[in-house]
């Protein structure tokens, strides 16, 4: 099996630690909405969603 090599898309020397906003993507497989839905262009998490979303909002700190 061949592996591609992905694109580095990181800026060089810019310190990725710093406090900042971040986009994230999460993709599934076969593009299924794990998650929730998408209803009028806002997501609606259904309770796999809201689970991720509540570790996601916890205190950062608590995972050191």
């Amino acid at each position: 099996m061949v592996i591609k090599q992905r694109k580095q898309i990181r800026l060089k020397k810019y310190d990725y630690s710093d406090a900042g906003w971040y986009f994230v993507t999460i993709c599934t497989q076969s593009r299924e909405y794990l998650f929730g839905d998408i209803v009028d262009n806002k997501m609606i998490l259904n309770k796999f969603g809201e689970i991720i979303n509540q570790y996601w909002l916890q205190d950062t700190r608590t995972f050191y």
